[in-house]
């Protein structure tokens, strides 16, 4: 199999500040939320998108200082796959190679709203938990 990265490119980028009073030793709990979509282009079996989500939101239950949602999609030339292994273990690699982005750039949007920049943690293994399993996901086709 060999894969070649074309690119990456922002989807979605928000950021809105929640006035949200916490008590001054109250440790806040951000709990992000990540979500992985991959999409191939009919007519094009070798060109595939997988775009990569982390969502924050405050709520009633679980008040948070701010809502984010940052969306970032990795542009893929794919040669040479060889079932669903090979295509499984493209979106892993994929997801590896997009996430160090979308981190940054939950980082640089924080920054940018002029509070402490949030960093999300460093993944070193699989990111989603269905990845530990032999039967991870399903590609969809992107009309």
């Amino acid at each position: 199999m060999k894969i070649d990265f074309k690119g990456i490119t922002g989807e979605e980028l928000s950021f809105k500040l929640n006035r949200v009073k916490l008590e001054p030793d109250a440790k806040l709990d951000i709990k992000p939320q990540f979500s992985r979509q991959v999409r191939k282009v009919n007519g094009n079996d070798k060109l595939n998108f997988v775009s990569l989500s982390v969502k924050i939101e405050s709520s009633e239950a679980e008040p948070k200082p701010f809502d984010i949602l940052a969306t970032l999609v990795g542009i893929f030339e794919v040669e040479d796959i060889q079932g669903q292994n090979d295509e499984r273990k493209f979106v892993i690699e994929a997801t590896k190679l997009v996430y160090p982005y979308l981190r940054a750039a939950v980082t640089n949007l924080t920054a940018s709203a002029f509070i402490a920049p949030l960093n999300l943690p460093v993944i070193s293994g699989p990111i989603f938990p269905e990845d530990r399993d032999q039967y991870a996901f399903t590609a969809g086709d992107l009309n």
